[in-house]
């Protein structure tokens, strides 16, 4: 037998193993996923570093079996925890340290690259442009995407919004894109338990590569916000965010039920993830948290420090970490209540069950 052929024989039985056990893991263990690997030089041979990389296994049990190896598990956990996301921080919050964070990441944006931060109620905790001024402008002709709110307030009409958009700087240091001014576009909701459609503004497809640029802080519905809501709510039309409040039933966006919104958050968020292929890079500012959204004109004072800039290509791994730091910090109290008076951490479980992300994860300090 020639060697080509021998080569094609490989290849062949390689996508024959590859698939069997995709599909075992993916079908037949939606909970549970038991690796079995010899002990290679104390560590797990390179082809199960390649899955873990490739297939997301958030919100499954790994278990590690070594077949053979005298050295028994020896380093096999310590390496296969080193294939969970990272998310990088800087304690700094300033134009040169949010520039560092980003390139961190070595995101590659190519196309038409969307910038989504929200754009905030005047008198909120908005993200000011003398902070993220130097990143958005130092991106390919970027666009500053939101999409009007479902509340009243100064941004639930195109023109209100793009007035606020202007008074806030954003028009000064990019173009400024209302998603949602000529409707929504419908995304189909693959997984979870509340929704089979999001609803996001009808500008959405135009763009080829989003940037998330979110202030992390409390939220007095949903308890903080952050990456995932940014993705979910924040990319929703005014339509879809009604949607997702009333957890998928059309009635009340105040008083639905309060897990089936969180859910649904997740839910929509994994769908826009799906929709831009993953590669997303998301920014998490930790400056000015308070107990109250962005959306909130009149938000209590803040009465904790400022933490710093985090960023990850996981938004669940991304805000776990921003919870984790509140949770340590002396002064996060005040925090955590709101957290926990709406069941905040529930949008993070439903995250990780559903595929979006991971909520184990690696810290990396870019600080010297």
């Amino acid at each position: 037998m020639g060697s080509n052929a021998i080569g094609n024989r490989i290849k062949r039985t390689q996508n024959t193993f590859l698939y069997s056990v995709k599909a075992s893991i993916f079908k037949g263990f939606q909970r549970e996923a038991t690796f079995y690997y010899p002990n290679w030089w104390y560590t797990v041979p390179m082809a199960v570093h390649s899955f873990l990389e490739e297939y997301n296994f958030a919100g499954k049990t790994v278990i590690p079996f070594v077949t053979h190896g005298t050295g028994g598990l020896a380093g096999t956990i310590r390496d296969i925890r080193a294939d969970l996301p990272v998310v990088y921080m800087t304690t700094e919050i300033s134009e040169e340290s949010l520039m560092a964070v980003y390139e961190a990441l070595g995101a590659s944006p190519s196309g038409k690259i969307a910038v989504k931060l929200s754009t905030g109620e005047p008198g909120s905790n908005y993200l000011r442009t003398d902070l993220i001024g130097d990143l958005v402008m130092s991106l390919d002709t970027p666009t500053i995407v939101e999409c009007n709110t479902a509340y009243g307030g100064s941004r639930s009409n195109t023109a209100m919004h793009y007035q606020v958009a202007e008074d806030h700087g954003y028009t000064a240091i990019a173009d400024v894109d209302i998603m949602d001014e000529n409707g929504s576009m419908t995304l189909a909701v693959e997984v979870g338990d509340n929704l089979t459609e999001n609803y996001v503004g009808a500008h959405f497809e135009n763009y080829d590569y989003y940037v998330i640029l979110s202030h992390f802080k409390g939220h007095a519905m949903a308890g903080f916000g952050g990456a995932i809501k940014n993705i979910s709510i924040g990319i929703a039309s005014s339509d879809g965010k009604a949607h997702i409040h009333s957890g998928g039933t059309g009635g009340s966006m105040w008083s639905g039920d309060q897990d089936a919104f969180l859910e649904s958050m997740a839910e929509v968020g994994k769908s826009v993830a799906d929709y831009l292929g993953g590669n997303i890079p998301y920014i998490n500012v930790m400056n000015r948290l308070s107990v109250d959204c962005d959306c909130d004109g009149s938000p209590s004072e803040p009465d904790m420090h400022d933490i710093g800039i985090l960023a990850s290509f996981d938004p669940v791994a991304l805000d776990q970490a921003c919870i984790d730091l509140v949770y340590g910090a002396e002064d996060g109290q005040s925090l955590v209540n709101r957290i926990e008076s709406r069941n905040g951490l529930h949008t993070l479980e439903q995250a990780e069950t559903i595929g979006l992300g991971s909520r184990e994860y690696q810290m990396v300090s870019i600080d010297g």
